[in-house]
């Protein structure tokens, strides 16, 4: 089943869009993230995606009170990640009660812990997130860029055991000027596993356009935010 999920992205424990995941380039900053979620469950998501800028910017995971409680308040799938350095990181989120946890630059930087949590956890448990700019996968919070394709290392991902990638298009990320279905759809078919795309849904028909690459799933955030469409409107196009 393809899935629209809403983006819960969280900084200075506000609930924040920022443009091209730049500090300081707010286009929305709402002080309650737990009201937020209810928002979103109230209107029928079936899986939040709940992310810790400061974590994955600073490594400083300053949001996880506000995560907690909205994992612990809501009885949906939640998916969570920004700033999982460490086994120790993955297995407490885990243990609050999140479905998956998102490894980025970790992953990356340690290719072993992927496999070993993976392991104990459930490759149903661990995705890996992919952010891609002009072909290469950055980390640290994209600052940082690595002389590697997202197909090259979904494929190593893919066979150390995880369960699901999120394939960012930076390019696109926060802009609301479209997208570009190719880097999904190119993705999508070289894996076997699930492929959630992100970045740069405006409307509608964006997201229709992710369903058709063979992506699982679509993350939706800013769009979203600053009312383009309905979540009730995308949600509908999951079973379409």
């Amino acid at each position: 089943m393809f899935r629209v999920i809403p983006a819960i992205d969280l900084k200075n424990r506000k609930c924040v869009s920022l443009v091209q995941g730049i500090p300081g380039t707010e286009r929305v900053a709402l002080d309650d993230p737990f009201g937020v979620a209810e928002r979103w469950v109230g209107e029928g998501a079936g899986v939040l995606h709940l992310i810790d800028l400061d974590g994955a910017i600073e490594g400083k995971r300053i949001n996880s009170p506000i995560i907690e409680a909205i994992i612990k308040g809501f009885d949906v799938e939640m998916q969570v990640g920004g700033g999982i350095r460490s086994k120790a990181d993955a297995a407490s989120i885990l243990a609050s009660g999140a479905d998956r946890v998102i490894l980025g630059t970790a992953a990356i930087k340690n290719p072993d812990l992927v496999e070993e949590l993976s392991r104990e956890f459930g490759s149903e448990s661990i995705m890996v997130a992919l952010d891609s700019k002009n072909g290469k996968v950055t980390t640290h919070g994209w600052t940082e860029n690595s002389a590697f394709t997202a197909v090259e290392l979904g494929r190593k991902f893919e066979e150390l055991g995880a369960g699901s990638v999120l394939f960012t298009d930076i390019n696109t990320e926060g802009l609301l000027k479209g997208i570009d279905p190719e880097p999904t759809g190119t993705l999508a078919q070289a894996l076997r596993i699930p492929v959630i795309a992100s970045g740069g849904i405006t409307n509608l028909s964006d997201i229709e356009l992710i369903k058709r690459t063979g992506a699982k799933g679509v993350v939706v955030g800013a769009a979203l935010y600053v009312g383009n469409f309905t979540l009730h409107r995308a949600l509908e196009l999951e079973e379409i």
